[in-house]
């Protein structure tokens, strides 16, 4: 089996996340997250794009309703052995096999945790299931069970992090050789995306963002390439990937002479991320590090040009987005402990002036002081 951690990993997990639901007074749970399919069992796959549940019982029993598309590769990436078909047809109902497979399971009168905050669970289908076992079982939403105890890594976890670490600086290497005047941005991206996978990572859950110009003030991927200027801006947020663990990092790159109004944006992102490491220790909230950055961009005069977050949770993720939670917002009370991964961007946008300036990377939380998963320095990447 094409399995990423060994077999004790995955029981204690099980284990952990049976003990949740006992105290949450579950007898089973329905998992949708793909996020906790692959934690629970390592069962990968991007077949959640379409109807699939992982059943896990008190007890640890698991069992996995899926297409037939999805028999070989739940086979042979994951630890499941009760993989069960529901069938391709006109008129299919995969809600009521689930109910077939949950009547097998002795789930009938049961109280079941559902993850009804998944991409893996439409709201089209999350109808069919609320109607396929209403009368059947009781559900109670548990979308945040296992997300909960995921959010904190293993020491096994956290080495497929710092390789995520090493191959993000590898792709920052490779753009900045690539990033000139007159270079083409497709050439820069596809430098930065060749380098992980020449590393032995994988492709990341969200696209890489890209952009120059005018583009360089988007925090989104956009289709289109253009080529850099004499005299342009380039901002780039990718992340090195890993067995789907993710590092993520931001940098705005100057070509040519930088700006005035990019040395001040410079100063206070390198300020700010300083203010927020001093925050990410155990004990804080995640609202306290937004507060940080809030702090030092508003002395700065950035109020305007800054977000509203700064940050969020990495760890093993899937397509739609890398983005974890907690996510650093005003007041978010998360509490941070050692284990946990975070990625802290220091973003400035400045509409008027059409200037951008980013500045983030990824850390291990530890007993005392973070970890940066990377070595690169933070100083302003300039190009000629």
């Amino acid at each position: 089996m094409a399995l990423h951690f060994a077999r004790v990993e995955y029981d204690r997990r099980i284990a952990a996340t049976c003990e949740a639901m006992a105290r949450q007074g579950l007898d089973g749970l329905l998992l949708f997250q793909q996020e906790s399919m692959y934690y629970l069992t390592g069962y990968d796959t991007f077949g959640f794009c379409f109807f699939q549940c992982l059943y896990l019982g008190a007890d640890g029993r698991l069992a996995l309703l899926t297409r037939s598309a999805d028999l070989r590769q739940a086979q042979h990436t994951s630890i499941i052995s009760d993989i069960r078909i529901w069938t391709d047809a006109a008129g299919a109902s995969p809600a009521t096999q689930l109910r077939d497979m949950l009547q097998s399971l002795g789930c009938r009168g049961r109280r079941l945790g559902i993850e009804n905050q998944s991409y893996g669970l439409t709201h089209f289908n999350g109808k069919l299931v609320d109607a396929a076992l209403d009368g059947f079982a009781r559900l109670a939403d548990a979308s945040d069970l296992v997300n909960r105890i995921r959010v904190v890594k293993s020491p096994a976890e956290l080495k497929h992090v710092r390789k995520a670490g090493a191959l993000g600086d590898a792709a920052l290497k490779a753009a900045v050789r690539r990033t000139r005047s007159g270079a083409d941005e497709g050439e820069i991206l596809a430098a930065q995306q060749g380098a992980v996978f020449a590393g032995g990572g994988d492709y990341p859950a969200n696209e890489f963002i890209i952009g120059s110009g005018r583009d360089a003030l988007l925090c989104r991927y956009k289709a289109g390439r253009r080529k850099l200027g004499k005299r342009d801006q380039l901002t780039l947020e990718w992340a090195g990937v890993y067995r789907h663990y993710h590092a993520a990092f931001m940098r705005t790159l100057i070509i040519g002479a930088p700006r005035k109004v990019h040395h001040a944006m410079d100063a206070a992102c390198r300020e700010a991320l300083a203010a927020v490491e001093e925050q990410l220790v155990p004990g804080r909230t995640a609202g306290d590090v937004f507060a940080a950055h809030a702090r030092v961009m508003d002395a700065h005069g950035m109020h305007d040009h800054r977000l509203n977050a700064c940050g969020y949770s990495l760890g093993a993720k899937f397509t739609p987005s890398w983005m974890d939670m907690p996510m650093f917002y005003k007041d978010n009370p998360a509490v941070i402990s050692p284990g946990m991964v975070f990625f802290a961007h220091m973003i400035l946008m400045n509409s008027k002036a059409g200037a951008a300036y980013c500045l983030g990377r990824t850390y291990i939380i530890g007993e005392k002081r973070p970890e940066p998963v990377s070595t690169m320095p933070l100083e302003m990447i300039t190009r000629q």
